[in-house]
C-alpha cells in the first residue's frame, strides 16, 4: 500500500497542483492510516473496510487530534480512495459513506478599523526599513493576502497603470486583487525610494527584501508583525495572518458582497469565506446591544 500512497501524492502534486504542504501533510495521514490497518493484519487496499476507517478515526482521536485534524486526515483517506477507485485498483470505496465531524469554527481574531489604524502607523519615521514596513503592512490589509503570498511577490506582481496585484495562492492558482490608494502609495514611496538601499549590489526580482538584499521569510515578517504590534500597545493576539481576517471583515461590514470576498481571498468554496459572516453578525449584535433603547 506504501507504493499506492506514493502515486497517489504524485497524482496531487503533478496533475492537481496540491500545494506542498498538503501533501506533506496528507502524507502524513495516510502513513498512520496505513500503519493502523497493517497491524490488524490488512496488506492489501481492497480488503479495507468501513470498520477500517472508523477505527482509525477512533483511534487519532484518542490520540488527541482536533476534530480539524482528523477531518483532514479522513479527507486523505477518502481521496486516496476515490483514487484507487478511479484507477481501478479497488472494486469499492469503504470511505463512501462516512461523513466528516462537525467542526464548531472557531471566530478569526480580527482587529477594529481604529485599532488596524494604529498599528499601520507604527513604522513612522521614513527610512528605508520604515517605508519597506509601512508598504507591507498596508498592503497585507489592503489585498488580505497570506503571509507566504506577500513574501513571494516580485515586481512584476504590480500592475502600477491600474492598481493591483497579481498573487499567485495555494495549488499554483493566480488571482488579481486591487491595492487601493493607501497601499498603492506607500508601495510607490518603498520602490522608488526605499528598496534600492537593500538591494546593494544584488539584482533581484523579489518585491520585499531584508537587510542583506535577499527576499524575507515567514519568520522575518512575523517579527516585524509582532514589534509593531507591541509598539501599538494592543492587548489583543495578533498575527501576520489577523491582517487577512480583518480585511475580510471589514470589507463585510462596510457592505461588500461574500462572492467578491472570496474572489480576493482566494478561496475555491465559498463556505470557507462565509465565517467572516459571523463576524459582522456580532458586530450587529453589539451595535444593536449599545444603541438601541430596548438592546
Amino acid at each position: 500500500m506504501n507504493d499506492l500512497i506514493d502515486e497517489y501524492l504524485n497524482f496531487l502534486a503533478v496533475e492537481k497542483g496540491v500545494s506542498r504542504l498538503t501533501i506533506e501533510a496528507y502524507s502524513h495521514d495516510l502513513n498512520r492510516f496505513i500503519g493502523l490497518v497493517q497491524s490488524h493484519g490488512i496488506q492489501d487496499a481492497a480488503a479495507v473496510t468501513p470498520d477500517e476507517i472508523i477505527s482509525y478515526l477512533e483511534q487519532v482521536r484518542k490520540d488527541g487530534l482536533n476534530v480539524r485534524s482528523v477531518n483532514r486526515g479522513l479527507a486523505a483517506v477518502r481521496g486516496f480512495f476515490k483514487f484507487l477507485l478511479r484507477e481501478k485498483r479497488i472494486d469499492a470505496n469503504p470511505v463512501v459513506n462516512i461523513g466528516l465531524a462537525k467542526v464548531w469554527a472557531r471566530l478569526p481574531d480580527t482587529l477594529s478599523k481604529e485599532e488596524m489604524n494604529l498599528l499601520l502607523a507604527q513604522p513612522g519615521i521614513k527610512n528605508p526599513a520604515a517605508m519597506r514596513d509601512t508598504a507591507m503592512l498596508e498592503l497585507m490589509y489592503a489585498t488580505g493576502i497570506r503571509v507566504t503570498e506577500i513574501i513571494t511577490l516580485t515586481m512584476n506582481s504590480i500592475n502600477w497603470q491600474v492598481g493591483y496585484v497579481v498573487v499567485m495562492g495555494k495549488g499554483g492558482k493566480e488571482r488579481i486583487v486591487p491595492i487601493g490608494r493607501s497601499a498603492y502609495n506607500c508601495l510607490r514611496e518603498y520602490v522608488d525610494q526605499g528598496r534600492q538601499k537593500f538591494m546593494k549590489d544584488q539584482k533581484t526580482n523579489i518585491l520585499f527584501l531584508n537587510r542583506s538584499g535577499e527576499g524575507l521569510t515567514r519568520q522575518g515578517f512575523w517579527k516585524i508583525v509582532k514589534r509593531y504590534v507591541l509598539r501599538a500597545g494592543l492587548n489583543k493576539r495578533v498575527h501576520p495572518h489577523t491582517f487577512r481576517h480583518s480585511f475580510a471583515s471589514h470589507l463585510l461590514e462596510g457592505g461588500a458582497d461574500l462572492r467578491s470576498v472570496q474572489i480576493m481571498l482566494g478561496h475555491a468554496d465559498i463556505a470557507t469565506t462565509q465565517i467572516y459572516t459571523h463576524i459582522t453578525r456580532e458586530r450587529l449584535k453589539h451595535i444593536h446591544k449599545t444603541y438601541h433603547p430596548r438592546g
